[in-house]
């Protein structure tokens, strides 16, 4: 049985928050993408794909690792992603998202070069998982063109190989901007994408569940949702916890200092709209809020905490505050009878 709740390792503390939570019996799973963590390293704490999986594993087996948008162009640099599924596959993660989609959006060619990732990672792992599909902001599709990739995929893919896809990406009408869950969730669209998953005997899973409320995330759940994936709201979670210190302490000298290493990393860019140009403290305090952990490894960023004192505890009670609150809300109808 998967967990309901996959969150994005976005930074040491969420992960050692996790682990923590995942030893006192909280059901969770962990949903690197390439940018994060990747056979060439990424930004989370400068681990590679082997670091990370020997650090989570040699603390606990109770959190299945999944790669998050496993495929060509998704890492920092452009590629055939070919190098980071093999460490994947040598690392023998549990679950593997191999979404093509956005090197080439085209429904027919997302078929082939699916086909083409399930051929060639199966030369080197016979025993992990995938998902596929993707979420609305690198290709928004319909159910009806979701059960038309899942019937060609099928139609082109050994059968055996098949049997190993166990969830499909499913959209229901949104996204995320800023620290704001964006779009209009529809909830035909949700059961419907749903209905052509369960025809394929697919588990369910929606992206960028990040920013919703309670009651939102309940609501996919009573549809027959089967998980959520969240990440940069923890990201942002953390961040917050900084900014609470910095104000606390009346430290305007180290916001200043945060806010400018923020701006110039230039991570926020992909977060906030086309132009945006922060003038206000309001604008940086969020330019800051949406791009603070791709920085967190950084000397700045850890010079800069260094003189908050407390943070650390805070950060640990809310974040573990905040995952168990995300759990609840994904606990709805729970199979296992389990949090």
């Amino acid at each position: 049985m998967f967990p309901k709740l996959f969150i994005g390792p976005m930074s040491k503390n969420i992960v050692d928050t996790a682990i923590e939570l995942a030893l006192q019996g909280w059901s969770l799973g962990f949903i690197p993408s390439r940018r994060q963590i990747d056979n060439s390293r990424g930004y989370v704490n400068n681990w590679n794909t082997k670091e990370f999986v020997d650090y989570v594993r040699g603390r606990t087996d109770k959190i299945p690792i999944q790669r998050d948008h496993g495929g060509p162009g998704q890492g920092k640099d452009k590629d055939n992603g070919l190098a980071s599924l093999i460490e994947d596959g040598l690392n023998n993660l549990d679950l593997v998202h191999l979404d093509p989609w956005k090197a080439d959006p085209r429904m027919d060619q997302a078929v082939i070069n699916t086909n083409i990732m399930i051929e060639y990672y199966s030369t080197k792992n016979k025993t992990s998982l995938f998902e596929v599909g993707t979420e609305e902001g690198i290709n928004k599709y319909s159910a009806s063109e979701l059960d038309a990739f899942l019937k060609k995929l099928k139609k082109f893919t050994d059968p055996k190989k098949f049997s190993r896809i166990k969830f499909a990406v499913i959209q229901s009408g949104v996204g995320l901007l800023g620290v704001e869950n964006t779009g209009t969730f529809s909830e035909q669209r949700c059961k419907d994408m749903i209905s052509v998953c369960k025809s394929y005997d697919l588990l369910t899973k929606e992206h960028n569940g990040d920013y919703l409320d309670g009651e939102d995330i309940r609501r996919r759940f009573e549809l027959g949702l089967d998980a959520i994936n969240i990440a940069p709201e923890l990201g942002v979670e953390e961040t917050r916890c900084v900014l609470h210190k910095i104000e606390e302490e009346e430290r305007e000298d180290l916001f200043e200092r945060l806010f400018k290493a923020c701006h110039l990393s230039r991570f926020w860019v992909k977060w906030l709209p086309d132009g945006f140009s922060p003038g206000d403290l309001h604008e940086k305090r969020l330019l800051v809020e949406v791009c603070g952990h791709y920085i967190f490894n950084t000397d700045e960023f850890r010079d800069i905490t260094k003189e908050l004192s407390g943070l650390q505890e805070l950060i640990k009670l809310r974040l573990s505050n905040k995952i168990k609150e995300l759990h609840e809300s994904c606990s709805v109808l729970n199979r296992d009878g389990g949090r």
